[in-house]
């Protein structure tokens, strides 16, 4: 073993987030857009879901990115599919993450 190898330190390194902002942002989009398909308020799609609003505010502005138990909770709430969520999720992202045409500026 080197011994000038330093320790491993748990947890995330200093300025590290948890979550990429454009995962984030477009799972948000994706899930108001459908939240409001279902025609449901924020509190209750969070009451029906087992999960706090404020932690529902937070995913639904791009603040956080949920793991799977709260996609799977947020799905059965909305009456979709998980895959369906994350499908929707997907669409979302791959459009932010697409090119604007060129001259569009």
């Amino acid at each position: 073993m080197n011994e000038a190898a330093k320790p491993l330190k748990a947890g995330r390194p200093a300025g590290a987030t948890s979550a990429d902002p454009a995962i984030a942002r477009a799972f948000g989009q994706a899930l108001v857009a459908m939240r409001r398909e279902v025609n449901i308020s924020q509190e209750n799609l969070a009451l029906l879901a087992g999960v706090d609003r404020s932690y529902m505010g937070k995913l639904e502005r791009g603040q956080g990115a949920p793991n799977l138990a709260a996609i799977v909770r947020i799905a059965a709430a909305l009456g979709c599919s998980a895959a369906e969520l994350v499908r929707r999720f997907e669409d979302v992202l791959v459009n932010a993450l697409r090119p604007a045409p060129a001259g569009s500026e």
